[in-house]
């Protein structure tokens, strides 16, 4: 069977798919929906290996399986090895934290089942503060496009062979396209894990799926290059607008992986849209092909697999030793990007390239090489030295893997710490929102209370323990008679219990994981209540950038008469901290009820404040956050 001619349209397409995801794993908050790289991988992979076995059945009348299975394996598994082999040789000499189930790791992903492993042992996609985050979490992908190539060709057989039509075979596979994208947003609308829908084969198959129909309505050697001009302009016209569409949804905020439009519809019209892009670039008439076609696409495009595969677990590794990331995010960047391109260019020449051709003999020639005597070329041995040392270390870590413990984060100090902090909060808060309902009238505020505070700090001290946190015993007098109403992340939630010590009329709202727009809806509740403070504190930020709107948004819902006390980010491992605090620093000049709270700057010298995520204040850490924060809002509450 003759082959197909090669699309150099796909190297660019490709290249913009893996593109796409690395900036999502630099920087998410940015490139926000750079993970919908993987739909291009997968819609390309429907469309080709669909075209393949299509165009053999009507040229033979059959496929050769075996060789495709060959073939695949070939293709895919040296590079695999490699880089789990890799890993775990690095894991175990640098970074042994993540040895705990490495070995499960490894075999889940040789018998490409690694994205159902992930959903049962609950590993997360979007966490940014696992303590032992794995580099191999990209790799639930790879398992998504080995269980398709395992199963396809019989899939093809039994259509072709039962179905014959080529108009019921293609409704047969949009009618399975269209069944997995209703099941990904009937999940998420069941409430299912996140992470059950976003790496399952079932809610993913529509790409592998849509790519797959297309093949059949749309095949690559009947497509013609004699075509009317009318024509031609008509694809490169509906090439330009799937092509901007797609990229609008890279860069697009409504495509947060987190948030319900993704699963129901977005990701789905995504597809859509890739699906027309790659029809358009097969098409001969068309001018797409040309466009997508260049040396550094087709560089990139031509080792998108290994870049794919490096890229991760260099970004694990290089941020785990370099963990100043938020003082030098460009230039850490800059060289993680190196290191992956030339991992990849490396392992494509001496893996990936010489193993796709690899056959028996050439195996037992490269042997007899190596292991000769008389063999004057040593770069043979050399190659084969380092690739058994490789072998041996990873091996050693995935064999001792089992004897590793997991870091358990629900059971660190930190996350005891908050979750008996956030019981105490919902238990304080119905007492403090039931107190403010039943007062008729706010506390007037009285010139007395400062000359009171003043004599009690003498007579009466309270939470004397905190002087030496850097906060006068004046003000821990007067921070017993402020009410605030706190919302925040993590990082007050770990400090509730000593900021509601200090401040027991305060109102604290704090949890795991929040960003700005949970917000939105806390301080919607609390003033509909009536019980939204004069004092409003906000400590959020952490885990990730905002806009300036969504700022004026919160300060528009908190209204000018109220004074914000706003916390600014210690979160030095995240790209995001300047970001953060340079925005607030700007905001607190547009808004004169607004007192940006210098976290930062009074933590940042003090690394041993923190555990050992260097974001979340240790036992003693807290005392000094906390009595930082009620020192500066007493300091600027009027009394």
């Amino acid at each position: 069977m003759k082959k197909n001619r090669f699309i150099t349209g796909y190297s660019g397409l490709r290249a913009l798919a893996v593109i796409g995801v690395i900036l999502y794993h630099l920087n998410p908050n940015t490139f926000i929906g750079g993970y919908l790289g993987v739909p291009i991988f997968l819609v390309l992979s429907g469309y080709l290996v669909t075209d393949h076995i299509l165009k053999s059945y009507r040229e033979t009348g059959t496929y050769d399986n075996k060789h495709f299975y060959l073939t695949r394996v070939k293709r895919l598994y040296p590079q695999l090895i490699t880089v789990l082999w890799m890993g775990a040789a690095w894991i175990v000499l640098f970074q042994r934290n993540l040895l705990a189930k490495l070995n499960q790791i490894v075999l889940a992903n040789l018998l490409n089942v690694y994205n159902f492993w992930q959903i049962s042992n609950g590993q997360s996609y979007f966490e940014r503060f696992a303590a032992n985050e794995s580099p191999f979490t990209h790799l639930w992908t790879m398992s998504i496009e080995g269980q398709f190539y395992i199963l396809w060709p019989i899939v093809m057989f039994l259509l072709v062979k039962f179905v014959k039509s080529k108009k019921k075979i293609f409704g047969f596979l949009m009618v399975l396209s269209l069944i997995s994208a209703i099941e990904m947003t009937a999940l998420y609308y069941m409430k299912a894990d996140i992470n059950r829908i976003y790496y399952g084969t079932d809610t993913r198959f529509f790409a592998l799926g849509l790519g797959a129909a297309l093949a059949v309505v749309w095949p690559i050697e009947e497509l013609k290059a004699n075509i009317s001009k009318i024509d031609s302009l008509t694809l490169d016209a509906t090439g330009l607008f799937a092509f901007a569409g797609m990229i609008t949804m890279f860069l697009s905020s409504i495509m947060n992986p987190q948030e319900a439009f993704t699963y129901s519809g977005g990701m789905l019209i995504f597809t859509i849209l890739t699906t027309v892009m790659v029809a358009i670039i097969a098409h001969p008439g068309s001018h797409w092909n040309q466009i997508l076609t260049n040396p550094v696409f087709n560089w990139i495009g031509s080792r998108s697999y290994a870049i794919y595969l490096y890229q991760f677990p260099v970004m694990i590794f290089f941020e785990d030793k370099f963990n100043d990331l938020a003082d030098h995010a460009t230039l850490y960047h800059v060289i993680e990007i190196i290191i992956i391109l030339i991992l990849s260019e490396v392992t494509y020449r001496l893996v990936e390239k010489p193993m796709g051709k690899v056959t028996f003999e050439k195996t037992k020639l490269f042997f007899k090489e190596v292991f000769s005597n008389t063999q004057n070329d040593y770069s043979k041995k050399i190659k084969a030295g380092i690739a058994f040392l490789i072998l041996v270390i990873g091996s050693i870590g995935i064999v001792i893997s089992p004897n590793a413990k997991a870091i358990d984060f629900n059971k660190t100090q930190l996350a005891k710490r908050i979750k008996s902090n956030q019981q105490a909060q919902a238990e304080d808060n119905k007492k403090i929102i039931a107190k403010i309902k039943k007062e008729k009238k706010k506390e007037k505020k009285d010139s007395n209370i400062v000359k009171e505070a003043k004599k009690n700090a003498q007579r009466h001290p309270v939470n004397k323990s905190f002087t030496k946190y850097g906060i006068s015993q004046l003000d821990l007098q007067l921070a017993q008679k402020i009410n605030v109403t706190a919302v925040g992340d993590s990082v007050m939630a770990g400090s509730s219990d000593d900021l509601k010590k200090l401040m027991p009329k305060a109102l604290i709202d704090a949890a795991v994981s929040r960003q700005l727009n949970v917000a939105f809806s806390l301080i919607d509740n609390y003033r509909n209540q009536g019980v939204l403070a004069d004092n409003v504190l906000i400590g959020l930020g952490t885990n990730g950038p905002f806009p300036m709107r969504d700022l004026d948004e919160l300060m528009h819902k908190i209204g000018p008469k109220r004074h914000v006390f706003w916390i600014n980010t210690h979160v030095p491992t995240r790209q995001w901290q300047g970001q953060v605090n340079d925005l607030l620093n700007k905001a607190s000049k547009r808004y004169h009820n607004l007192t940006v709270i210098n976290w930062y700057g009074y933590s940042k010298n003090h690394p041993n404040w923190f555990y050992n995520d260097k974001t979340h204040p240790n036992i003693t850490g807290s005392k000094y956050y906390s009595a930082y924060i009620v020192k500066n809002i007493v300091e600027h509450s009027k009394f």
